[in-house]
């Protein structure tokens, strides 16, 4: 069983879910197994950047990025939503701040919307 600590991007994350929903993320991740951090479990991707190793958690709809301290500690970075921006642009290794990472920007898909509906008048 893992010692769980949080960034401030993860608690603002965890603080969206209910309760329930809260002890069971916090739940699984802390229940994994050292076993689950072996490079050839295929459950759990893992990715090296700026020296550190991220793992990479699927549960349910969320991408917890998490980095093992120690054989007792795990640091979670990034709780994301899957399919988002954000989520792609971490797992794609491009530079993005912690701020970005935080914000959803609804004026990207506007933008986007906008370019599919000017297409369509061409």
């Amino acid at each position: 069983m893992y010692q769980l600590t949080f960034s401030e991007q993860s608690l603002s994350e965890l603080d969206k879910l209910a309760k329930d929903e809260q002890l069971q993320l916090v739940s699984r991740i802390s229940e994994l197994s050292a076993k689950a951090f072996k490079n050839d479990d295929a459950n759990i991707p893992s990715f090296c950047r700026d020296g550190k190793t991220y793992y990479r958690l699927k549960i349910d709809t969320l991408r917890v990025y998490a980095e093992k301290i120690d054989s007792n500690s795990l640091y979670c970075h990034y709780i994301l939503p899957q399919h988002t921006l954000s989520d792609f642009l971490f797992r794609a290794k491009f530079p993005v701040s912690e701020m970005q990472m935080i914000e959803q920007h609804s004026s990207f898909w506007k933008y986007l919307e906008s370019l599919k509906n000017n297409i369509g008048k061409h």
